[in-house]
C-alpha cells in the first residue's frame, strides 16, 4: 500500500492557489522524501495557473526545473528525495481522477524516457465550507492504478475523496 503524507507547508500552499483559482484547475508536480518502504511526506509542489474551468495541461519545462531545484535543495540524493508524481485540481467536480486523468498518467509512467517505477497522482479541491479535500492513486507500467492512502502532518489537513472510480484494464492502458 502506497501512503502520501502531505507536509503542513504544501496545504498551506494548496489550500491559497486552490483559493486563488477559484473555477479554474492548476496543477503541477510533487516532491516528496521516501520516509518508509511505500510511504511518501511530500515536501513541495509546483504550482502552474493557466488551467481552465475544465481543463489543466503542465508545462514540462517549467515542472522539469522545479525538480531540478529540488534536488540540488536536497543534496541530490534521488533515492531519498525526488519527484513523485502530478497534482491538479477538480475545482467543480470530484476531487478524483477522470478516465483522461488515469490514461495521462498512465501514458506518463509507461514513457521510456520516465525513470521512476511508479507515479502518484493528487486530485484536489476546496469543498463548499473551504475544507481541502483529495484523492490519490500511484502508476507502474503495465499495472492497473491503485487507490493510495492521503494523509496530512495537520491534523484536518486534508479530507481524503471516497467517490468510486471503476475502469477497465484495456480503458487505461491501452
Amino acid at each position: 500500500m502506497i501512503e502520501i503524507v502531505l507536509n503542513s507547508r504544501c496545504i498551506r500552499k494548496l489550500r491559497r492557489e486552490l483559493e486563488a483559482a477559484g473555477p479554474n484547475e492548476i496543477g503541477g508536480v510533487l516532491a516528496a522524501e521516501q520516509v518508509a518502504d511505500g510511504r511518501f511526506l511530500v515536501l513541495d509542489l509546483s504550482v502552474q495557473r493557466n488551467g481552465t474551468t475544465s481543463r489543466f495541461n503542465r508545462d514540462p519545462v517549467q515542472h522539469t526545473e522545479f525538480i531540478q531545484r529540488f534536488h540540488k535543495r536536497m543534496g541530490n540524493r534521488p533515492e531519498q528525495f525526488n519527484y513523485l508524481g502530478e497534482w491538479h485540481s477538480h475545482p467543480l467536480y470530484p476531487a478524483t481522477p477522470s478516465l483522461g486523468d488515469f490514461r495521462q498518467m498512465q501514458r506518463l509512467v509507461e514513457d521510456k524516457d520516465q525513470a521512476s517505477t511508479f507515479l502518484a497522482l493528487l486530485v484536489v479541491k476546496l469543498d463548499s465550507r473551504g475544507k481541502l479535500r483529495g484523492s490519490t492513486h500511484a502508476f507502474r507500467p503495465g499495472k492497473m492504478p491503485v487507490r493510495s492512502t492521503l494523509k496530512s502532518t495537520d491534523i484536518d489537513g486534508i479530507a481524503e475523496e471516497w467517490l468510486s472510480v471503476f475502469f477497465s484494464k484495456t480503458s487505461i492502458i491501452n
